[in-house]
């Protein structure tokens, strides 16, 4: 058996690192740090939570859309709806999970995120 414990780090595509920041940093209001300095590509890492670390990967082109996403889990989902709201972010509402509130939204390259409150 191998144990994990935790996700430590999720990579996403992202084809323009300006709107990249904004969304991220601005929108989203994560916390940037620096990635290692032996990294010959441009990458933009953001801490989320205490341990877990958003690595954005500069590329040519984005991925395809699709379902495929991460999640971020939030202290309040409805003043989370609200603060997308005001930045004109489309709520994607889904599919009922018990226990739980979760909606979607999409970063300016159409990745997909979760947000959710258990």
């Amino acid at each position: 058996m191998i144990g994990a414990t935790h996700f430590d780090q999720v990579s996403v595509i992202v084809t323009n690192i300006a709107q990249a920041r904004l969304f991220y940093g601005g929108v989203l209001g994560v916390e940037e740090i620096a990635p290692p300095r032996t990294f010959d590509f441009v990458a933009i890492w953001y801490r989320i939570g205490s341990h877990e670390t958003l690595h954005l990967l500069q590329k040519p082109g984005a991925d395809p859309i699709g379902a495929r996403h991460f999640c971020l889990h939030v202290p309040d989902l409805d003043a989370a709806r609200l603060h997308l709201a005001k930045h004109d972010i489309r709520i994607e509402e889904t599919v009922a999970v018990p226990g739980c509130d979760r909606f979607f939204v999409r970063d300016p390259d159409g990745s997909r995120i979760e947000f959710l409150h258990w």
